[in-house]
């Protein structure tokens, strides 16, 4: 370790190397632009290849060290998305090499399904989803070359929460199907009940109310079953918008508070800035202003501190409304500006509700 530190040193000395100290907590070496277009001169097809694989093979690892921080919870999910942050440039490439060797090549393949499977929670929160379903498209084919079922039934499911976030709720449906047939096929628990969550949450966006409730509660009996807390507090969760969205109030609160405490103590920071923002629309609609534009101040300080546009843009618009409410039209009118503004980046259909109360309040 001490001869390769002093390798490393002298190369810096020499200006070869750059050493950056400067991003934390992960200070690093990089190579001088014009070393690495030197040294790509000089490499031999078959040493290029081998230089692409171990590239992607490496970045998928440090896809996977993100991954694994980010579901330790509290502290290390900013710690997580700070290491994707850094590498992001690194990342997109070794997917890019996977990507384009995945149909000649099993590694390539392997690596190619790896990257979004290994990536999905950080990538949630940071890729546009229709580069992310490219990046799944790619990953589907790929499990289906190897015959490998798992993975295949993991990125139909994620393929539909992709196209569900566009708005396009039947075709999320018809992968999530798909995803659940896999799971029962392969005997996979967690593959089912992860897939009859995703399809609860797309028949309630198509007002299938009672529909939504039947697979939530499969879902959460499968989380109770697997001792899978972070799956039972969205399936709780889920379940209180349910019987919100049906008029029982008292449950669902006694549900998104169930919800919040699960997701607490497993540090799941998005679900639980989701189960705040669930509150405190909760608390609008009972009138309790003022406790509603707490919870919904608590949502946003969460997704802001962990890169959530999705539920930044939830919360603001939110809180838009209990400001109206409160008789601050002027601030209420910059909160959901701003709403429709990320709403708009990431092709949310929230937009439409958003721009349409902004067209009341201007007319």
């Amino acid at each position: 370790m001490d001869a390769a530190q002093d390798v490393l040193s002298r190369l810096v000395q020499y200006s070869l190397l750059e050493w950056n100290d400067a991003i934390k907590p992960y200070g690093r070496y990089r190579l001088h632009d014009l070393v690495g277009d030197f040294a790509s001169t000089r490499l031999e097809p078959a040493e290029r290849a081998t230089a692409g694989l171990r590239h992607a093979q490496h970045f998928a690892s440090v896809l996977r060290k993100a991954r694994d921080l980010y579901l330790q919870g509290g502290e290390s999910v900013k710690c997580g998305l700070a290491l994707f942050d850094l590498e992001w440039g690194n990342i997109q490439a070794g997917q890019v090499w996977a990507a384009a060797r995945a149909d000649q090549d099993n590694e390539a393949a392997r690596l190619c399904g790896d990257y979004p499977d290994a990536g999905v929670y950080c990538l949630d929160l940071r890729q546009h989803p229709r580069d992310r379903i490219r990046w799944l498209e790619a990953a589907l084919a790929a499990a289906r070359r190897l015959k490998d079922r798992a993975a295949e039934g993991k990125h139909l499911g994620n393929l539909g929460n992709r196209y569900w976030e566009l708005g396009e709720t039947r075709r999320a449906i018809e992968y999530h199907e798909q995803a659940l047939a896999i799971g029962r096929e392969i005997g996979d628990r967690r593959g089912e009940g992860n897939a009859l969550g995703n399809l609860g949450v797309a028949y309630y966006s198509l007002g299938e109310t009672r529909r939504a409730i039947g697979h939530h509660e499969q879902r959460l009996a499968i989380a109770r079953e697997a001792g899978d807390r972070r799956g039972e507090g969205t399936a709780l969760g889920n379940l209180g918008n349910a019987y919100y969205d049906l008029g029982e109030i008292r449950r669902a609160i006694e549900l998104y508070e169930q919800s919040l405490a699960a997701l607490r103590e497993t540090g799941d920071r998005r679900g639980e800035g989701s189960m705040l923002g669930n509150l405190g629309s909760t608390c609008y609609s009972l009138g309790e202003t003022d406790r509603a534009i707490d919870y919904c101040e608590q949502q946003l300080a969460i997704t802001r501190e962990i890169g959530d546009r999705r539920g930044e843009a939830s919360a603001l618009y939110d809180l838009s409304l209990a400001l109206d409410k409160l008789g601050q039209r002027p601030k209420a009118i910059e909160h959901a500006e701003a709403a429709l503004k990320i709403y708009d980046q990431i092709e949310a259909p929230a937009a439409a509700k958003v721009r349409s109360q902004l067209e009341q309040w201007k007319a």
